[in-house]
């Protein structure tokens, strides 16, 4: 069986802004309309276990440790508001949904991807997000993420080939050079040339020698880097955490992401919707199990 996990809060984002180079003035739902259809679509295309993660809370744990972490501040109300619906309406259609408040969507995806990853009857793991953190996450062929924008497949060997270090070594390599959509500014002077070339070396910070002369690796402004390094473990220990996807959190088992359907209040939310065939089309998809 191949095992489908959706970034929510990505595919509402996605949604909204898709709708929004269509229409001068989106529906005030188009956003959770265009979710359920491209979920139903993916149940089309075959998919029969999903998961469907969402950040219903922006502030997460990492907020806590660090103050210029990202916050809901800024965001598109539309898209705030739509978060609750999105989430009720999915569970409606009969998908599993993970509702991220301590945690992040993020931290859901990879600890549903770990799940399915671990349980024999899976043949692939589907991480539908483009999202560089869960690139960690990847693992061979077998779990990939997949960008549903630009219809691109994201394994183990694009991951090295995007960022120059593998997997393994992504939450480093965001630790160093930073991550401006999540609010983190990395070390001073690492820059992504710097810290592929060093961690696909040493693999992880940890394991970076305190010497940089001992680095036996060919990279620009070494002696600046090192003592960049050496004056802020700490803080590269912090963004490695921050930067960490959390793979413990609870999420049940492969078996529970099973779709069989809508259920009987769907029809209803999607009148309330304005697009009644959504719920039409799911009960068609589910009579064709």
């Amino acid at each position: 069986m191949k095992v489908h996990l959706v970034d929510g809060t990505y595919e509402l984002y996605r949604q909204h802004f898709g709708q929004a180079t269509k229409h001068a003035t989106p529906p005030p739902f188009a956003a959770t309309i265009g979710v359920l259809a491209s979920t139903l679509q993916l149940i089309a295309d075959g998919a029969t276990h999903i998961g469907v993660a969402s950040d219903h809370v922006i502030e997460s744990f990492r907020n806590d440790l660090y103050d210029g972490y990202k916050t809901s501040e800024g965001m598109e109300p539309v898209i705030l508001h739509q978060i609750p619906l999105v989430e009720d309406a999915l569970r409606a259609m009969g998908v599993v949904v993970w509702a991220m408040e301590e945690f992040e969507a993020d931290d859901a995806l990879g600890s549903a991807a770990r799940v399915a990853a671990n349980d024999k009857r899976v043949q692939q793991v589907v991480m539908l997000t483009p999202d560089k953190d869960l690139g960690q996450c990847v693992e061979g062929k077998r779990v990939v993420q997949f960008d549903r924008r630009n219809n691109v497949i994201i394994d183990d060997a694009a991951v090295r080939e995007k960022f120059g270090v593998g997997p393994a070594s992504i939450a480093d390599y965001l630790a160093l050079v930073g991550d401006t959509s999540d609010g983190f500014p990395g070390l001073a002077g690492w820059g992504a040339k710097s810290a592929a070339t060093v961690l696909a070396k040493f693999e992880h910070i940890e394991a970076i020698p305190d010497d940089e002369t001992t680095w036996d690796v060919a990279v620009r402004g070494a002696a600046k880097l090192g003592l960049t390094l050496r004056e802020n473990r700490e803080l590269a220990a912090l963004f490695k955490k921050i930067a960490t996807v959390v793979t413990t959190v609870e999420v049940g088992e492969v078996d529970d992401w099973q779709w069989h359907g809508p259920t009987a209040e769907f029809s209803a939310l999607c009148e309330e919707l304005g697009s009644p065939q959504l719920a039409k089309r799911a009960t068609t998809l589910a009579q064709s199990r």
